[in-house]
């Protein structure tokens, strides 16, 4: 029969079982992959980021392994032996310099550990001081970033899933916190949290982390949450309308669920920035707490009062306020590349 656009008529040769070699043809075989799979796959073609990725990996590993085997450690002053007097030979040495017993013992034909960076006013060892207080910041802006991350993150999904009054009320809160003069507020709040954490901390797992950074972390739960949250609310109330969204609570699922299996993970990438700009930011926030005694327990070190104690000989002893500030750089500047190249490997949106 003649066929026309309009004839019912079916082929049947169209609905033959197919051939062992069509069937083959037809089959694709491909190694089972995930989302976080294809992501790394994509991070890792970022050359940018993979650099950034290893330089955060060295400056980490190294600010935690080499304490281990250094010779000299972040307080030792160096030709202070009790029972005898100071050695002043020791204080502010230029790099690969050595004090008068140390010289006299490689006179002798002995092996003497060099000071790479010199050494303080106080004799000591200058480089590992600079390790360890690379170890004390990087510390500290982590784990004051994940407590704004957690904080942040639990108030602007509220904020944004329910809505209403609920979210009026805690954006007013926002903009209250966003009002006060940020930098004395956190003066303000360290000075009087330093003074009264001081002896409640005595007895307790805190107390070798010092009142002062115990009040750092407790002002970066007070005051820099209100970004994330904001961040994430805004991200909530653009993915709370989306299709499986509502699908999902169409099935009866609970707001919680929904928040943590459906609309947090589809605001990874603004997670991801936020929290890689939050670590510099804490760091920051830590150096000029530092400066103005506000920061870690001297002797402990790290690269905000190392800069701070460095403007003092700044003329003659320049570059012990350029290394820190070096390091400061290089860990803010990997941060920032390593984030964008996880936003852009991560972000459902981009890679759509």
């Amino acid at each position: 029969m003649k066929k026309t656009p309009f004839n019912l008529q079916l082929d049947v040769d169209a609905f033959l079982p197919a051939s062992e070699e069509e069937k083959q043809y037809l089959v694709q075989m491909r190694d089972s992959s995930t989302f976080f799979k294809d992501g790394v796959k994509r991070l890792l073609k970022n050359k940018v980021a993979t650099i950034s990725l290893i330089v955060i990996v060295i400056i980490t590993l190294s600010s935690i392994l080499l304490p281990m085997f250094w010779p000299y450690s972040y307080e030792q002053m160096l030709g202070v032996t009790p029972g005898r007097p100071v050695d002043p030979s020791y204080s502010n040495l230029a790099p690969f310099t050595y004090g008068k017993t140390e010289q006299a013992m490689i006179d002798a034909g002995e092996s003497v550990f060099p000071h790479i960076f010199g050494t303080d006013s106080s004799g000591r060892d200058y480089f590992i001081r600079v390790v360890y207080g690379t170890r004390i910041s990087l510390a500290v802006g982590f784990f004051a970033s994940i407590i704004v991350l957690i904080i942040g993150m639990l108030i602007g999904s509220i904020a944004g899933y329910c809505g209403g009054k609920v979210d009026l009320i805690i954006m007013r809160i926002v903009d209250i916190i966003y009002s006060l003069p940020d930098m004395l507020m956190v003066i303000l709040l360290a000075s009087v949290l330093n003074v009264s954490l001081g002896a409640s901390l005595e007895g307790t797992i805190f107390a070798k982390l010092g009142a002062n950074i115990v009040s750092l972390f407790i002002v970066f739960a007070l005051l820099y949450w209100v970004s994330m949250a904001r961040l994430i609310r805004g991200q909530i109330l653009s993915l709370k309308e989306q299709e499986y969204v509502l699908a999902a609570q169409a099935t009866g699922a609970k707001g919680s669920r929904i928040i943590r299996r459906h609309l947090l993970p589809n605001s990874i990438s603004v997670v991801i920035i936020s929290t890689a700009l939050q670590i510099p930011n804490a760091i920051f926030t830590e150096s000029y707490l530092s400066f103005l005694g506000l920061g870690v327990n001297a002797p402990m070190p790290s690269l905000g009062s190392l800069a701070s104690e460095a403007l003092n000989g700044l003329s003659s002893y320049p570059y012990r306020l350029v290394i820190p500030a070096i390091v400061i750089s290089l860990i803010v500047l990997s941060l920032n590349l390593f984030g964008d190249g996880l936003r852009d490997a991560f972000d459902p949106k981009l890679n759509s």
